[in-house]
């Protein structure tokens, strides 16, 4: 890949690794641009970086091909009024890139806030250097604090669900 990062705005440039992890020029970048993504930070540029069938998938969304992906990315900034990284390092350099990540959401009109420690593979084609899939898995308190359900069937006939 031939793009370099500042040509793409990529915010988070400076990245943690453990100790034993080493990454190329072309990983850094992609792992800036994806940073970038769950801040909350899209744009055109940085996700020319995914392959046009890239997939991203997380326990509550699966979006499949650049249409659903970039709706997806540029959707946090719809859904979050506050997005804070408080957290992220790099544990393996290979074919997936792993990486450990925290961040801080605050949930926009609900004021609610919610910490979410992920797991994040980042696959990637070789040859092309673009992403082919991200992978993020949340740790097993998450998606029932994001997620309410109704403790009664009040609040699930206020949902809407009965």
């Amino acid at each position: 890949m031939s793009t370099p990062t500042r040509d793409l705005n990529i915010e988070n440039t400076h990245i943690k690794t453990a100790s034993d992890v080493t990454i190329s020029d072309n990983q850094k970048t992609l792992i800036g641009s994806v940073l970038d993504l769950f801040a909350g930070r899209p744009s055109l540029k940085k996700l020319q970086l995914w392959t046009d069938d890239g997939v991203f998938e997380d326990p509550i969304t699966k979006a499949e091909g650049r249409r659903q992906y970039e709706a997806q990315w540029y959707g946090f900034q719809t859904v979050f009024s506050e997005i804070e990284r408080l957290h992220h390092e790099v544990t393996s350099a290979g074919n997936p890139i792993s990486m450990d990540l925290r961040t801080r959401y605050v949930v926009k009109g609900m004021h609610k806030e919610q910490t979410i420690d992920s797991k994040v593979n980042i696959f990637y084609d070789e040859a092309t250097g673009k992403i082919t899939r991200a992978l993020r898995k949340m740790n097993a308190v998450t998606v029932p604090r994001v997620v309410g359900v109704p403790k009664h069937d009040e609040e699930d006939a206020k949902k809407g669900f009965q």
